[in-house]
C-alpha cells in the first residue's frame, strides 16, 4: 500500500508540474524570447597566464588559465562527452566572456533525451544552486534543482576534470581548480525547446545541452573506473580486452573513458571481434570508427563513443575489443578486478590481427575501455555493487559473477525482457567514502564512494529499468556506523527514483570469521538489513542474506557458498545469489 500510495502521489507531483502552453505564455508575455547560452555570456574565466588581470571569474580577480585547459584538451569549440552528454567548451579566446552568472535568463535549447546536462562552477565558497524550468514543444514545462560545487573546494571525486594551476593578478598559484557535469531529469518523450536558467549567485554555467546519447541503445556490458593507476607504460601497443556480452543485437558501439584523467589520450585505432580464444578473433576483426575518423582524442574527463557499426553482437559471449595507442601512456583509468585475462602486443597497431601471436602479454585489468552497447533492446538492469558483484573469487575466465548467471537466466526466459545486464561493481567500494580520492595517479583503484559514482554509473547508463544496490559491508567492517549506512542507501533510492529507475536493495551478506567481521560489525549488518526489508526507501528488496546464510550460525556464509575466505562467495554461492532474484522485480 506504501508503494501505491507513493506512485499516485509522483504522478499528481509529475502533472503539477507541467503548467498548461496556455499558461506558459501568459506568464512569458514581457519577457525576451531565449537565445543560445553564448549570447548570455557575461563573465571571463579564462585568461592567458601571462594576462591573468583580463579575467575576473570570482569577483576577486582569480582565473582558469587557457594553457592548463589546452593540456587537459579542453580547447575553445572542443566537443566534451561527459556523463553520455555532449556538450561544447566555450569558442572564445582568453580574456573573452565565456560563461554565464546564472540569474534566470532563458536559454536556447532543442533536443529529446533522458535528462539536461550543464556545464558548470560555483564561486561562492561552498556548492550553490536553485531552481530552474523546462519548457517542452507542446507548451508544458518541468521543473528542475541544479547545483554546482565550488570551483576552488568542491569534491575531486565528482569533477568533470581538475587542473593544475589558479591565475590571479598577482601571478599564477599551484592550486587545483575544478569544472563539473551536472545532470537533470526530463520529462519523457517530450522535445525541449528552452530552458530557464536558476537564479543563484555564484553559480557559473560554461554549457547546457540535452543529453541523447542513451536513446536507441542497450547496455550489453560496462565496467566502472575504480581509479587512475600506473600501467605499461605503454608505447606503440594494442590493447586487446576480453568482455562478455549479456544482450545482442544488430548494431554495436564501445565507449572509452578517461575519467579522472589530467591529460588527453589518443586512440589510433580500435576494432571488435567476436572471441575464438585466447588473443585470436573468430573471423577478421571489424574497424571501428569515432566521426567517421580511424581514431581519436579523448580530453581528460572525457568519453569517446564510437560511431554504430552494422555489426552481429552474439549474446552471452565474449568480444575482443582491441585499440592501439600510438602514444606514451604511463597511467590510464582503470577498472582493478577484472577476472579475465586480456591482453597486449608487442610494438605496432595490431587492432585487426585475427591471430594472436603479436600479443605477448597478459594484463588483468580493463583500462580505457568502458562500455559495450547493442542497438535497440529493452534496456538494461544496473548492478551498483562492491567485489561480490566484481567477482572476486570467482572462476578466473569463465564469467560466472552472479550478473553473468543472471544475465544467462534473463536470456532463457519470456516473462520479462531480456533486459541487458551491467556489472558496476568495484572492489573494495563503500557507499558513503570514497578509496580513491578521485584524481591524480593512485595504487588503490576501489573508486569513489556509491554516492559520489552514482551519477556517472548508473544514471548515464544506456536506456537502464532498474538499479540494483549491493552494497555496505566494507562500509561496516571499516567502522562506519549503520546509521550513516542507511543514510547513504536512502540517498540513493532517492536519486534513482527521481530520475525514473526502480531502485532495488540487496541485503548484506554474513561474514563472521573474516578478520575485520566482528560481532559489533555483525550487530550492524543486521541492523542494515532490517532497515532494507522494512521497504521505507527502495522498491523491492532481494533478501541475499537469507540466501546465503548458514541457519544455525545466522552471523555465517553457508560453507558450501563460501569461498574459503568467510566474505566472498565462491561461484556456487554466487550462482545462488542469481537463482534466487524474482526476475519479476526488475520490471520497471
Amino acid at each position: 500500500m506504501r508503494r501505491c500510495v507513493r506512485g499516485i502521489l509522483v504522478v499528481l507531483a509529475l502533472c503539477g508540474s507541467l503548467v498548461p502552453a496556455v499558461s506558459a505564455q501568459a506568464a512569458e508575455r514581457g519577457r525576451a524570447a531565449p537565445v543560445p547560452l553564448e549570447q548570455l555570456f557575461d563573465n571571463v574565466a579564462v585568461s592567458d597566464d601571462s594576462r591573468p588581470q583580463e579575467a575576473d571569474f570570482d569577483g576577486s580577480g582569480a582565473s582558469l588559465s587557457a594553457r592548463d585547459l589546452t593540456a587537459a584538451g579542453w580547447t575553445p569549440g572542443r566537443a566534451l562527452t561527459v556523463q553520455g552528454a555532449r556538450l561544447t567548451w566555450p569558442k572564445r579566446r582568453p580574456g573573452e566572456p565565456d560563461n554565464v552568472r546564472a540569474a534566470g535568463q532563458d536559454v536556447r535549447v532543442t533536443g529529446r533525451g533522458d535528462a539536461l546536462a550543464f556545464l558548470v562552477a560555483g564561486t561562492a565558497g561552498t556548492e550553490v544552486g536553485g531552481r530552474g524550468t523546462v519548457t517542452y514543444a507542446n507548451g508544458t514545462r518541468s521543473g528542475y534543482r541544479l547545483t554546482a560545487p565550488d570551483w576552488l573546494t568542491g569534491p575531486l571525486a565528482t569533477k568533470a576534470v581538475a587542473l593544475p594551476h589558479l591565475n590571479t593578478p598577482g601571478g599564477q598559484l599551484a592550486r587545483q581548480v575544478r569544472l563539473y557535469v551536472r545532470t537533470v531529469p526530463l520529462a519523457p518523450g517530450r522535445a525541449v525547446t528552452s530552458v530557464r536558467l536558476p537564479s543563484a549567485a555564484g553559480l557559473h554555467v560554461f554549457a547546457v545541452s540535452v543529453r541523447t546519447a542513451t536513446q536507441g541503445w542497450t547496455g550489453s556490458w560496462t565496467t566502472a573506473t575504480g581509479g587512475y593507476a600506473a600501467v605499461g607504460p605503454w608505447t606503440d601497443r594494442t590493447l586487446r580486452l576480453v568482455v562478455h556480452t549479456s544482450s545482442g543485437g544488430p548494431r554495436v558501439r564501445v565507449r572509452f573513458d578517461n575519467t579522472f584523467a589530467a591529460a588527453p589520450v589518443r586512440i589510433g585505432s580500435a576494432t571488435v571481434a567476436v572471441q575464438a580464444s585466447g588473443a585470436a578473433s573468430r573471423g577478421m576483426p571489424v574497424a571501428l570508427s569515432f566521426g567517421g575518423a580511424a581514431g581519436v582524442a579523448i580530453p581528460a574527463g572525457g568519453q569517446a563513443y564510437s560511431d554504430p557499426l552494422g555489426f552481429s553482437v552474439p549474446a552471452d559471449a565474449n568480444l575482443l575489443v582491441s585499440f592501439h595507442l600510438p602514444g606514451t601512456v604511463a597511467a590510464a583509468p582503470v577498472h582493478g578486478l577484472a577476472q579475465q585475462r586480456s591482453y597486449v602486443s608487442e610494438p605496432g597497431d595490431h587492432a585487426a590481427d585475427a591471430a594472436a601471436g603479436a600479443y605477448t602479454s597478459v594484463i588483468s585489468r580493463w583500462p580505457l575501455l568502458a562500455g559495450v552497447d547493442v542497438g535497440g533492446g529493452p534496456g538494461s538492469v544496473v548492478l551498483l555493487g562492491d567485489s561480490i558483484t566484481d567477482g572476486d573469487k570467482s572462476t578466473v575466465d569463465a564469467n560466472r559473477r552472479w550478473p553473468n548467471v543472471l544475465a544467462g537466466r534473463l536470456l532463457e526466459q519470456s516473462t520479462v525482457p531480456r533486459y541487458g545486464v551491467l556489472n558496476l561493481g568495484v572492489s573494495g567500494n563503500r557507499v558513503v567514502t570514497d578509496r580513491y580520492p578521485g584524481d591524480g595517479v593512485s595504487t588503490d583503484t576501489a573508486g569513489v564512494s556509491a554516492l559520489h559514482r552514482f551519477d556517472r554509473d548508473v544514471l548515464a547508463q544506456p536506456s537502464a529499468r532498474t538499479a540494483v544496490v549491493f552494497e555496505g559491508v566494507n562500509d561496516l567492517r571499516w567502522g562506519t556506523s549503520a546509521e550513516r549506512v542507511i543514510a547513504g542507501l536512502r540517498e540513493l533510492a532517492a536519486r534513482g527514483q527521481a530520475r525514473g529507475l526502480r531502485m532495488l536493495a540487496a541485503t548484506i551478506l554474513p561474514c563472521e570469521g573474516e578478520a575485520r567481521c566482528t560481532a559489533d560489525v555483525d550487530a550492524e549488518r543486521v541492523v542494515v538489513n532490517e532497515w532494507m526489508r522494512g521497504g521505507e526507501a527502495f522498491d523491492g528488496v532481494l533478501d541475499f542474506d537469507a540466501v546465503v546464510r548458514d541457519p544455525r550460525q545466522p552471523s555465517r556464509m553457508l560453507p558450501a557458498y563460501d569461498s574459503g575466505d568467510r566474505l566472498h562467495p565462491g561461484d556456487a554461492g554466487l550462482a545462488a545469489l542469481a537463482d534466487s532474484v524474482d526476475l519479476r522485480l526488475l520490471r520497471p
